[in-house]
């Protein structure tokens, strides 16, 4: 085991009722449990996330450190983690101190049932990081419960995987949340059983032959997920067009001119097959409407990635889908009601997937898209960079309000700066 020689920290935290963001020095965590690892923290994430308890929109009535995005170096393990732990998730027997780890904005296990089959935002275990009961990223230390089950060794990586050596830190921070939510969002709609007359070829319910197959979809929403869920998309369209055999066209959504901007710039610097796979149109919302009407001659789009969380998203996306359609919702929503009734669901036999996506399962897939895509996710500050800049915790006042109005894409701290 090894201590880390501070005693105190800096860190982001944030004040009930709303908008009160302030930077102060607090104790720096220790090991509570076995099963814990302490992370000391190289970048943290802004995410869109956080602004729902910027705003005062959590039902949150403590302080709390903000942040479920971070990277960073292991500088303390519990007493769970040894060469010889066995039947346990790997990571207990292989994590060492000074790996370079990435943590999922979730806890999670690694051993229980949801954990198994890959629902792993749903382990019997899972806490969000940045609640007051377990301190977030935006500091210089985190503690990472059920460690060994919840980090990604970068270490382990970099070791098996030589393209990921090569990796800036700034670019695998984006596997913490946005990028596997942003794949997961695609993922759940192109899976979907609704979907399959066009993916096979097959005409409900599977008996008669479907020729000319086309695949209509929209991508509700570009702030920096909304741009992970449609690179992920297209890179996702690239093998299933090549394997089925149809023609794809995807609408990408935004109100804000800045970000159908920043996803135009991000669409044309992607090259190779990803951008052969689909038709890719960004626009404004009325414009998309007749867009789809146009493509499809009114049936509407089969799919409707919405990841802005909030029921102006989820009405755009119900006019959007077609009958027998699927929404694949991952915002997170604070509405109490939902903009639409069972016979709204009924008339259009719309089927709706909504959650949180289980990052701890999507990393493969995510890391893939990661690494192919490093023309988008490698830079900073780039007209088709996702990530804007990189911030010390000095300037995280201006940073969220920056981002809170829209103003600003992505940001980075760097506690140590």
């Amino acid at each position: 085991m090894s201590s880390h020689p501070a005693k105190m920290q800096r860190v982001v935290k944030w004040y009930p009722p709303a908008y009160d963001i302030r930077v102060e020095t607090v104790p720096i965590p220790e090991i509570v449990e076995p099963d814990d690892a302490i992370v000391k923290i190289k970048l943290a994430g802004l995410c869109g996330s956080d602004l729902h308890i910027y705003r005062g929109h959590e039902d949150v009535d403590a302080p709390l450190i903000c942040g479920h995005e971070l990277i960073g170096e292991v500088v303390a393990l519990g007493s769970s983690f040894h060469p010889g732990a066995t039947g346990r998730p790997e990571l207990y027997s292989s994590l060492k101190v000074g790996d370079k780890v990435v943590s999922p904005f979730t806890v999670s296990c690694g051993e229980c049932h949801f954990c198994r089959v890959g629902f792993t935002c749903r382990c019997i275990h899972s806490t969000l990081f940045g609640i007051p009961t377990l301190p977030g990223g935006q500091a210089q230390y985190a503690r990472i419960p059920k460690a060994g089950g919840t980090l990604f060794s970068l270490t382990a990586l970099a070791q098996s995987t030589a393209g990921a050596l090569e990796i800036a830190d700034s670019s695998l921070l984006l596997l913490a949340d946005i990028l596997p939510t942003g794949v997961f969002a695609a993922v759940q709609a192109l899976q979907h059983p609704k979907l399959s007359p066009i993916l096979t070829g097959s005409a409900y319910p599977s008996i008669q032959s479907l020729p000319n197959r086309i695949l209509t979809l929209a991508v509700v929403g570009l702030g920096p997920v909304g741009v992970c869920a449609a690179v992920g998309l297209l890179h996702l369209m690239e093998d299933i067009r090549a394997e089925k055999d149809l023609v794809c066209q995807v609408v990408a959504i935004d109100p804000n001119e800045s970000r159908r901007k920043k996803m135009e710039a991000i669409y044309a610097k992607i090259g190779g097959q990803d951008k052969q796979c689909c038709t890719f149109v960004v626009a404004a919302v009325d414009e998309a409407k007749e867009l789809a009407k146009s493509w499809t001659g009114g049936a509407g789009c089969n799919a409707v990635l919405e990841v802005v969380g909030n029921n102006s998203a989820l009405e755009l996306a119900y006019d959007l889908v077609q009958p027998f359609g699927i929404i694949s919702s991952v915002g997170v929503h604070q509405a109490p009601p939902i903009p639409f009734t069972g016979r709204d669901v009924y008339n259009k036999n719309a089927s709706f997937d909504f959650g949180r996506c289980p990052v701890r399962a999507m990393f493969p897939l995510a890391l893939e898209v990661l690494i192919k895509r490093q023309d988008v996710f490698g830079g900073i500050g780039e007209d088709a960079s996702l990530i804007e800049k990189i911030v010390s915790f000095d300037q995280a006042v201006e940073s969220y309000g920056l981002f809170d109005k829209g103003k600003c894409g992505k940001i980075l701290f760097d506690p140590w700066l």
